[in-house]
């Protein structure tokens, strides 16, 4: 049987095109209980996301109000002005959360960060799979009702900015993503199971448009109340 990675790879276009762009753009709309828990309930309501391919990046445009956008790498975030100039930034972003929980508010940069080390995780995967010193294991499948998902341990090294180390992907037979679990460790650990459905094809790589994020029991089930985040995505362009 081939490895459940690269089975997953090819599944959404393959390694080779992956590598011939540079970057994912998407038109963005979130909702879900958890940006007003941290008092950012409308910031990110609608935007555009874009994320890096090759490196971890991530921008938000426009980031509430006055014509912001945001940039996100794994040891800065920044507010710019459209011309780029910075507005304010925070270096080192993730020590910010220290001592977070699910309930703690978070500062406009905060948000950034979160924001963007999420969309560009999610975006990038699967390819991901396949970067230098990312470690994968297949687990045993999980049962569903449309059949049986094959499951992968994946470990991420200390230079990659996402979730929590250690994640979980469910892939169904086709080998698309359907369910990816992680817990937010700038948010208290709070666990999550995210589904993942609706694809579409562009430029011959397959993405998922539709996102719904919920807070899994330690038995790995979920309940879909309340609903913690929601992502659409349409109108995602590769350059």
């Amino acid at each position: 049987m081939k490895q459940l990675k690269d089975f997953a790879i090819e599944a959404h276009g393959g390694l080779d095109r992956w590598r011939q762009f540079e970057q994912v753009s998407a038109d963005l709309i979130q909702g879900g209980a958890l940006w007003s828990l941290k008092g950012q309930a409308l910031t990110l309501e609608q935007t555009n996301v874009t994320v890096g391919l090759k490196k971890e990046w991530a921008s938000h445009a426009p980031f509430g109000a006055g014509n912001r956008r945001s940039r996100f790498e794994p040891g800065r975030v920044a507010l710019e002005a459209a011309s780029g100039t910075a507005l304010e930034e925070l270096l080192e972003p993730r020590a910010s959360f220290a001592g977070h929980t699910l309930q703690t508010p978070w500062t406009e940069l905060q948000l950034a960060y979160f924001a963007g080390c999420a969309m560009w995780t999610y975006l990038n995967m699967p390819f991901l799979l396949a970067w230098p010193r990312v470690e994968t294991e297949e687990l045993e499948p999980w049962p569903t009702d449309s059949g049986d998902w094959r499951r992968l341990a994946v470990r991420f090294p200390g230079g990659i900015a996402t979730h929590s180390t250690v994640q979980t992907l469910y892939f169904d037979g086709e080998g698309l993503l359907k369910r990816h679990d992680y817990d937010v460790e700038i948010a208290g650990n709070t666990p999550g199971a995210h589904i993942i459905e609706d694809y579409a094809e562009v430029s011959g790589i397959k993405f998922p448009t539709k996102r719904r994020i919920y807070a899994r029991q330690p038995d790995g089930s979920f309940s879909t109340e309340p609903l913690v985040v929601s992502i659409d995505l349409s109108n995602i362009r590769l350059g």
